[in-house]
């Protein structure tokens, strides 16, 4: 979407497209030790979520890597991640688009389609990283649909609520954080116009879409650290089959050890029941 050699600068076509200069990824090349800390700080990130670049810095140099915080604070801009919690809003994301109140406070979650999250997360791979979006159903924790890209833009992320949309109808409410990708025009207003209320996170408050981040945990744990990407699409594959096995097979101890697929399909018909 952003072409550097455009006679157009980076700063100017990422206005005219409503981008977040700090979003866009350049395809430049990335040293193979700087891929093995990026990997390295995921991890960590996924461990310990309220560090940030000072603490995750002291804590590599613990481990036997020499590496300065602002070269962690680098690889942590690129990768999308930042400290998980409460600070002041000193981020610089679109500061243009419209942000939306958080709804989910006491809200009493009952049934499917209720209430929809998504979320990004960092995937590394041996020739770089890339990144991973899915759309969650609340209540059943089903993951309805999923997209990896390798630029920060909004489009793989309307792309996956699209699909969502498509295959199982509109969700009453939308939750995500207040990245750029979802607070893109683009994003929200085929949300807003099929009568969806969008919902956003407070800012530094991971807790409150905390059941994406529990689907990033068990991706992480159970299958992007177990294995060795070669590229973004041996990562889509990786993560296709494991997301598959996460509806359809894994079973939840919140669902009665059911699987979310299966959960979410008794819930439906239970819900077609009521209303025939």
């Amino acid at each position: 979407m952003i072409e550097p050699k455009h006679e157009l600068s980076v700063r100017r076509q990422c206005e005219v497209l409503r981008l977040a200069r700090s979003g866009v990824y350049r395809a430049t090349p990335v040293a193979d030790e700087d891929l093995a800390l990026c990997k390295e700080l995921d991890q960590l990130h996924l461990e310990f979520p309220a560090f940030g670049s000072r603490k995750l810095s002291r804590l590599l140099k613990a481990e036997g890597r020499p590496v300065n915080r602002k070269r962690v604070q680098r690889l942590m801009r690129a990768m999308g991640i930042e400290a998980l919690a409460p600070k002041p809003s000193t981020s610089e994301a679109a500061p243009e688009h419209t942000k939306f109140p958080y709804l989910l406070r006491h809200l009493e979650i009952v049934r499917p389609n209720q209430v929809w999250a998504s979320d990004i997360t960092y995937i590394s791979t041996r020739q770089g990283h890339c990144y991973l979006v899915a759309v969650m159903d609340w209540y059943t924790r089903r993951v309805l649909s999923w997209r990896i890209s390798n630029t920060m833009d909004s489009r793989f992320c309307i792309e996956a609520v699209a699909e969502a949309i498509a295959k199982f109808g509109a969700p009453e409410i939308f939750n995500t954080d207040q990245g750029a990708q979802f607070t893109d025009g683009d994003f929200t207003s085929p949300l807003l116009g099929k009568g969806v209320k969008v919902s956003m996170d407070g800012r530094g408050r991971f807790m409150d879409n905390i059941f994406v981040e529990r689907l990033w945990r068990s991706v992480k744990c159970e299958e992007v650290y177990l294995n060795d990407y070669r590229d973004v699409a041996d990562a889509r594959a990786g993560i296709g089959t494991y997301l598959h096995k996460y509806n359809c097979k894994r079973p939840h101890q919140t669902l009665g050890f059911q699987t979310p697929e299966a959960f979410y399909e008794f819930e439906m018909d239970k819900l077609a029941l009521k209303a025939a």
